[in-house]
């Protein structure tokens, strides 16, 4: 299903006024990621690079086309982890914020 443009505007200006909102993003798609959900990580990074850096300075960045990016970030995307590491990179440098891991037995 197709975002429309009033949810797209809607987490752009939540992420630009909301710094927290971003990280949660973040956060979330990150989380996802490691659990196996990659279609959505996929998905929320889609909206994370909508809202930040946007597709064609992304595209600069990694130096991919931006159409193959979008392609990547689609519900069916297949990113390599080299791609993933490089929008993961180029988002948390945009957001100012660094990654911390933990590992805990369960």
């Amino acid at each position: 299903m197709a975002l429309t443009r009033d949810f797209k505007e809607t987490i752009k200006k939540r992420v630009e006024c909301d710094p927290d909102f971003a990280k949660s993003l973040l956060h979330e798609a990150i989380d996802l990621l490691l659990d196996g959900d990659s279609a959505t990580a996929r998905l929320i990074l889609r909206d994370l690079v909508n809202a930040t850096v946007g597709f064609e300075r992304l595209a600069e960045e990694v130096q991919k086309p931006s159409k193959s990016l979008h392609r990547m970030l689609s519900t069916s995307g297949n990113p390599t982890m080299e791609n993933l590491s490089a929008i993961f990179a180029t988002i948390i440098k945009a957001l100012h914020v660094r990654i911390d891991t933990t590992v805990t037995a369960v």
